[in-house]
């Protein structure tokens, strides 16, 4: 073996060779009647690994191995998901880069096999990077939501929902992006937060566009010049305006009910409305503009009052024929002139800072417009009643449960679901609009359309609602919403609407674990689609992991430069190298230099290289339950250093078992030491913990008892204790001695390795096979059972007596270090019990090679401290003396101790004023009082050895 770990050749081989013994699929443990299934979280197809994927699929591989192991039938299920706005872009922006054309140049069917043909070529990218973090995975499952299985599921749920009336056809206000002139979802939205006047950048726009402002401009009464002041932060909606709204108790306006209002740029009066739910009479002037069009409130409102919805913004951003003079012109550009119209007729009232929400597209960059259009919504009333009910009702568990507030939250208060988007990439809409002789179809009525699962039962469905087959059909050019298809990806996986017998073992599944950010866009979909289409949760528990954050716990933006790429934590990269990776992206000039700025702060030397093994554990190690994650690259190099103490750990076992040949079950001889009963213990009480966490989720507790079995236990303690007899010659070997320390080493190495595999699977493969083998093991520990705690090893009591005795060595250790005396001087030492005697006796030996003295002297009845021995007092069952005579300088000794007797003498005098005080007993609690006196004493008694030990040290020759 090498003497150092170096990660690069060791996590080279090995997934190759887990996949193609077939160790991925669930027939490994064939004979078992239990599973553990999952799906992974569907990465989109143009996608690159990034921090967030590595915990998902650190955790969830994590979870796979450790129940594959626990001899279950486990099963993950890999797939992409075709991410219909993401991929189109990518492909439309190929297109122009590389043959400067667009998607209208090549036509709907064109474009669509480019992006196919892009799908094939660079598609599985990440594949291979979820490949590097060991992610074992079913490859032969291997799922696209777009393939034909899927494409099928996702036609037989839209007919299904449409024929029960759950989808239907309605003009509503959607979230509209001009640049990609399509619909997009809430969670395609980023709200930023404006807190006064900014200029930004938005796309289409040469010049800058005002934002986080309210402009207020007055209307005319028709046939007066009264005028009614309003307010708004989009100046360019009141081309859209059908009406201002006033509320009915207000006094000022009752002479204004019935009244209406002349618009200053277009021939349209505009009534004044009354309104209790729109208006607020004491804020601002308690008039209200409303666009029914283009407002979600005035929406409601129109509605409320049977406005007229005028809509005034084309699909691409430019203002229509509803805009008069202002036809034509892009609708930011037109805000600075319709305020300079309103000036000239002297109607402008003036602008104030106004913080404000501004929804941008993730996708484009773009400000969202909410524009009414015909799109297909799903009626999720009753499907979120049911989501709801069974996180209610214990059928369904939400860890960490503070997350159930929000579930309700979403749920509770569902919306209708836009389902289409206008796109050509991804789903298209099963749904067909009927034209006859006598009429054109109307797309914006459900009545004029028709579904099926293909055009041939659409139209069989079609001559059953006319009665005749004199019409034709056109196809909704539409596609359906990505989180559609995902919603109906734990059951589309395994075949459904087929029966199949995948469906019947693995469905429902065991577990869904994802990010807490997407817990109603994905997983309450799933859940109400599961419910709807197969009756069924489709998982019985739902695990959100935290999100990750830099390591000042600032959200990670390419625009902060403080994004951490797993494959260069994998790899290492140096700084130059990660300016690199921010010059060549899309970040604007002042954006790259603080990029690079925050690059030199945080990672002054780039990024070592970890391995894949670290930064598993690391993730797995910050997940505590609730919290989110500020990785600080430093802590994953700390576990890369930790995998270097496995490694060396390991390589030393190798050497006390050369030539050794391992019972097929390990057995206690009965000949063992008092340390090998105690790492036996802590090995079993380990494992119980470590156990518990992955029952509880709790990687955190999971990791940091096996990082500490490793470092404190095995390495600092027991390694040490056995390599005298172990490096022992001549007549000093004992050969029982050493067999009893090879049978127990290589039950805890050999434990310890399956205990950790699920965590840092590269390593621990590497080191078990390089350890003896017995006859009864597997070819690979992945397939390997999992340790189970042997209760009967575990002795509370000895454990007690060694963490006493831990204390002990650490005093020493200390005041070794103190006196500046190293190792192979190996002074010796006194031990004076006042309490536990015996137990400081029998470990003597182990104190002795653990505290690197010469010999450990047990007494209870020392009266004067020896000459020459320096003193320290770990607690109050003993004092310790070490020899110093000869080993240290006296005078600079003198001036330490000195130092301690006035600090002791400090807190003498404080805790005696404090119980001196008249009202101390009275005022404080009786085990106040009593602590404060005990303190006391010890200081005291302390303060009386420290002047003991002066008197040693002046005594000095």
């Amino acid at each position: 073996m090498d003497k150092v770990y170096d990660p690069a050749p060791v996590e080279a081989a090995w997934y190759d060779w887990w996949n193609q013994s077939g160790y991925f699929g669930p027939d490994v443990n064939s004979d078992s009647n239990e599973t553990f299934t999952i799906v992974i979280p569907p990465p989109n197809v143009t996608g690159s690994l990034h921090i967030g994927h590595a915990l998902t699929n650190s955790i969830q591989d994590t979870l796979c191995r450790y129940h594959r192991m626990n001899g279950k039938r486990t099963l993950w299920i890999p797939g992409t998901d075709h991410a219909g706005i993401a991929t189109q872009s990518v492909v439309e922006r190929k297109l122009w880069r590389d043959e400067k054309i667009t998607k209208y140049d090549l036509g709907r069917d064109a474009f669509i096999d480019k992006v196919w043909e892009w799908k094939h070529d660079k598609g599985n990218r990440i594949y291979d990077q979820l490949k590097r973090l060991g992610s074992s995975l079913d490859w032969e499952r291997e799922t696209f939501t777009m393939d034909e299985t899927r494409s099928r599921a996702v036609n037989e749920a839209f007919v299904r929902l449409f024929e029960e009336g759950l989808i239907y056809r309605e003009k509503r206000l959607v979230h509209w992006c001009c640049t990609l002139r399509t619909a997009i979802s809430d969670l395609e939205v980023d709200q930023e937060d404006i807190e006064g006047p900014v200029d930004l950048k938005v796309p289409g726009y040469d010049t800058p566009i005002k934002f986080g402002c309210i402009w207020s401009f007055a209307y005319k009464l028709v046939d007066s010049d009264e005028e009614l002041i309003v307010a708004t932060t989009r100046p360019e909606t009141m081309l859209g305006d059908t009406a201002v709204a006033v509320h009915p108790e207000d006094p000022r306006y009752k002479h204004l009910h019935g009244k209406k209002l002349q618009h200053p740029f277009l021939d349209r009066q505009i009534p004044i409305v009354l309104d209790d739910v729109l208006v607020d009479m004491d804020f601002g002037t308690g008039a209200v503009k409303v666009t029914p069009a283009h407002d979600a409130n005035d929406f409601a409102t129109g509605k409320r009052h049977n406005l007229e919805m005028i809509e005034i913004i084309n699909d691409d951003g430019t203002l229509n024929e509803n805009c008069g003079s202002y036809q034509g012109l892009p609708r930011l550009a037109v805000r600075q002139k319709i305020i300079e119209d309103l000036e000239s007729l002297g109607l402008y009232k003036g602008m104030e800072p106004n913080p404000m929400r501004l929804g941008i597209c993730s996708r484009s960059g773009d400000v969202i417009e909410p524009i009414l259009k015909p799109q297909w919504w799903v009626d999720t009333n009753d499907m979120a009643l049911q989501a709801a009910n069974a996180v209610r009702n214990n059928e369904l568990e939400i860890l960490p449960p503070s997350h159930e507030s929000t579930w309700f939250y979403y749920l509770d208060n569902i919306r209708p679901w836009c389902i289409s988007r206008q796109l050509w990439w991804g789903h298209r809409c099963p749904a067909y609009l009927i034209n006859t002789e006598e009429k054109e179809g109307d797309t914006n009525d459900h009545n004029d359309w028709v579904t099926g699962r293909t055009l041939e039962e659409a139209t069989a469905n079609a001559e059953k609602k006319l009665g005749h087959s004199n019409f034709t059909l056109d196809q909704d050019p539409d596609v359906l919403d990505t989180w559609f298809s995902s919603g109906l990806f734990p059951f589309s996986v395994f075949g459904w609407p087929e029966e199949s017998e995948e469906l019947s073992q693995f469905y429902p599944t065991s577990l869904l674990e994802t990010g807490h950010d997407i817990l109603f866009f994905w997983v309450a979909r799933m859940v109400m689609m599961g419910l709807k289409l197969t009756d069924t949760l489709p998982f019985k528990q739902v695990f959100l992991h935290s999100m990750v954050r830099d390591a000042h716990g600032l959200k990670m933006s390419k625009s902060l430069g403080n994004v951490i790429d797993p494959i260069d934590v994998i790899e290492g990269i140096t700084l130059e190298n990660l300016h690199e990776t921010i010059k060549h992206g899309n970040l604007a000039e002042d954006e790259i230099d603080r990029a690079i700025d925050t690059q030199k702060t945080d990672f002054p030397h780039g990024i070592s290289e970890c391995g894949t093994d670290a930064l598993r554990f690391a993730l797995c190690a910050y997940t505590a339950q609730g919290s989110d994650i500020n990785l600080d690259i430093k802590r994953v190099e700390g576990y890369r250093n930790f995998c270097n103490k496995i490694w060396q750990g390991v390589s030393l076992t190798k050497m006390f078992l050369k030539g050794y040949n391992p019972e097929p079950t390990y057995q206690v001889l009965g000949s063992e030491s008092l340390m090998d009963t105690w790492m036996l213990s802590r090995l079993a009480r380990t494992i119980e913990v470590v156990r518990t966490g992955f029952s509880e989720y709790n990687f955190s507790k999971a990791t940091s008892a096996i990082h500490s079995f490793w470092i404190y236990d095995f390495c600092d303690v027991y390694l040490e204790v056995v390599k005298a007899p172990m490096f022992a010659k001549g007549d000093d070997i004992d050969e029982d001695v050493q067999n009893t320390i090879r049978n127990t080493i290589y039950y805890l190495v050999e434990t310890f390795l399956r205990l950790l595999h699920p965590f840092m699977p590269f390593i621990t493969e590497e080191l078990w096979q390089r350890i003896p083998k017995r006859e009864s093991d597997k070819e690979s520990i992945m397939i390997s059972s999992y340790p189970v705690a042997v209760l009967e090893h575990v002795d509370v009591e000895l454990e007690n007596e060694v963490d006493r005795v831990r204390k002990i060595i650490t005093s020493i250790r200390e005041m070794l270090g103190t006196y500046s005396i190293n190792r192979k001087q190996k002074p010796t030492l006194i031990l004076n019990a006042n309490e536990h005697a015996e137990v400081y006796h029998k470990f003597s030996p182990f104190i002795t090679i653990l505290a690197y003295l010469g010999s450990v002297e047990v007494t209870t009845d020392l009266e004067t401290p020896p000459v020459g021995c320096a003193i320290s007092i770990p607690d109050v069952t003993c004092e310790l003396y070490l020899n110093i005579a000869g080993l240290v300088n006296k005078e600079k000794e003198l001036k330490k101790i000195n130092n301690k007797i006035n600090n002791c003498k400090k807190q003498i005098a404080a805790f005696e004023k404090k119980i001196n005080a008249a009202d101390f007993e009275i005022r404080v609690p009786l085990e106040f009082q009593e602590a404060t006196h005990q303190k006391l004493a010890q200081r005291q008694n302390e303060f009386n050895m420290l002047e003991a030990a002066r008197s040693v040290l002046e005594n000095m020759e």
